[in-house]
């Protein structure tokens, strides 16, 4: 196996965050180890408050830890700036929220453009559509989010995820804002498009049937990896 198949996708290495109110410190990461490899499929679960929200968004460079290291292919992300984190974030990674976070004034369409715009690709039109007809959006290109059902708004948060071709998927809560039915159907959908692309993904998630379908699953309690 070559060197640099052996270099995990993102290693976490001591991983501390920590803040500070009027009561004194709270520690909300403590100490987290963890390696995610190309391909895999990860889920972190945990009660609400365990911090693995935050661990998603310091993996993502959205947060910065009070100690310890990510690294993203052996690069330290937070031995870079801001602006090169942004870069790297939108080079590398695609996210997935509960809440959606289309923006309103711009079509299904011009909401999967957009990060293929930002990125300067000229063909972001045309491989815009065809990643929002692979989610079953096809006839959908031009609505705006609030004519959209949930479901099918977070269809488009797939395809806009997906269409940069992500070396990872970071998804947080994908289900939590839709029924039981219809937020089963966005996870096979969201499973099939990473085996299809090859992404890895590390998944947050409260529900344990979910967390199954994942390779293996990562439980945060107290700030701990347990």
């Amino acid at each position: 196996m070559s060197t640099t198949l052996a270099i995990p996708l993102i290693a976490v290495e001591q991983l501390s965050k920590s803040v500070s109110d009027s009561t004194g410190v709270l520690d909300i990461l403590r100490d987290i180890n963890l390696s995610f490899t190309a391909g895999e499929t990860v889920a972190i679960v945990g009660a609400s408050g365990s911090g693995k929200s935050t661990l998603l968004s310091i993996l993502a460079g959205l947060d910065t830890p009070s100690r310890g290291t990510v690294r993203l292919l052996g690069q330290d992300l937070f031995a870079l700036s801001e602006d090169d984190r942004a870069a790297v974030r939108a080079q590398k990674m695609g996210f997935v929220f509960q809440s959606f976070q289309l923006l309103g004034n711009l079509t299904a369409l011009e909401n999967v453009m957009l990060p293929l715009e930002l990125a300067g690709q000229r063909d972001a039109r045309a491989r815009a559509s065809q990643m929002l007809e692979r989610v079953g959006l096809g006839q959908r290109l031009n609505h705006y989010p609030r004519l959209m059902s949930g479901g099918e708004q977070q269809r488009v948060a797939l395809a806009r995820a997906f269409v940069v071709e992500p070396a990872v998927l970071l998804a947080d809560e994908p289900t939590g804002s839709l029924d039981f039915a219809t937020g089963q159907t966005i996870m096979e959908l969201m499973f099939a498009l990473n085996r299809e692309r090859g992404t890895t993904l590390i998944l947050v998630t409260h529900d344990r049937e979910i967390a199954a379908q994942c390779d293996r699953s990562i439980t945060i309690e107290a700030g701990r990896s347990v």
